[in-house]
């Protein structure tokens, strides 16, 4: 919500009319107003005024779950980037490739904008990896089986969020090819 947005909303009365509820209760009822009339007080006790309604319990809370949402949204999106990888994989001659590839790409784009170097660690790609393979076990492309996928994740986030389509299925091809030569390093 922009600043005059804001001010406009407490100007009309609106933020006296919700400070007049419990903020549990309006927390409860309406999390958008909620958030809105917090944030409006916090910019009132920023600029030095004594402001006593803050629901901080809750303001802590947003705060922390506004971070794990980002992260949760970008663990989504290498998910779904390594769902369409193992598609292309399994399936190499399917018609539905080039979608597969556009899908990878808006993926990605959707992960970079979001991604934040501290999400770099706690990232973790093996279960990411397993929940893309359990997700395409059920699929059937005309009864035939699919080509077997690498055991491990064979790349890593930063690869998910920046390679381009061939590398990351080059990745796959030589990751499987490993996996089946025991010989292989």
């Amino acid at each position: 919500m922009c600043r005059r947005s804001v001010s406009n909303f407490w100007n009309a009365g609106i933020g006296r009319r919700i400070a007049g509820v419990m903020a549990d209760d309006l927390y409860d009822r309406d999390v958008l107003a909620w958030s809105e009339y917090q944030a409006t007080l916090l910019r009132r006790a920023a600029s030095g005024e004594r402001v006593n309604d803050i629901d901080w319990t809750h303001v802590v809370e947003a705060i922390e779950d506004a971070g794990r949402s980002e992260l949760n949204d970008v663990n989504s999106c290498l998910r779904q980037i390594l769902v369409h990888l193992l598609k292309l994989h399994g399936r190499p001659a399917l018609a539905a490739r080039r979608h597969w590839r556009s899908e990878i790409v808006a993926l990605q784009t959707d992960a970079q904008l979001r991604f934040a170097p501290s999400m770099r660690q706690r990232i973790d790609l093996e279960a990411i990896y397993a929940r893309a393979a359990l997700q395409i076990i059920p699929l059937q492309y005309g009864g035939r089986q699919a080509v077997a996928a690498p055991k491990t994740c064979p790349v890593s986030p930063d690869e998910l969020l920046a390679a381009s389509c061939d590398e990351l299925e080059a990745a796959f091809r030589v990751a499987c090819s490993q996996d089946q030569d025991p010989a292989s390093p």
